[in-house]
């Protein structure tokens, strides 16, 4: 009777055991995935600054040219009639 509940009780320890070594190999699959994830957030971040500060540089651009030319000045028609 002894031995039985020794077996019993290495049983139970060893399916406790092997749920631990589940748990734990799935935590640290999360842990990589947040990685991963933070990373590629950090990267989206990145390309998000350098895209604005593009899109700053061609809207600079667009306005100056649109200043030089002359189909885009405002006129004065008031003036004009005078």
């Amino acid at each position: 009777i002894m031995n039985t509940d020794i077996d019993a009780v290495d049983t139970e320890s060893q399916v406790e055991m092997e749920e631990k070594t589940r748990l734990i190999n799935q935590v640290l699959e999360l842990q990589h995935t947040l990685e991963d994830l933070s990373a590629r957030v950090d990267a989206v971040k990145e390309e998000n600054l350098k895209l604005k500060s593009e899109n700053q540089v061609l809207g600079q651009y667009i306005e100056n040219l649109m200043s030089a030319s002359s189909v885009f000045q405002t006129t004065d028609t008031k003036s004009k009639r005078k």
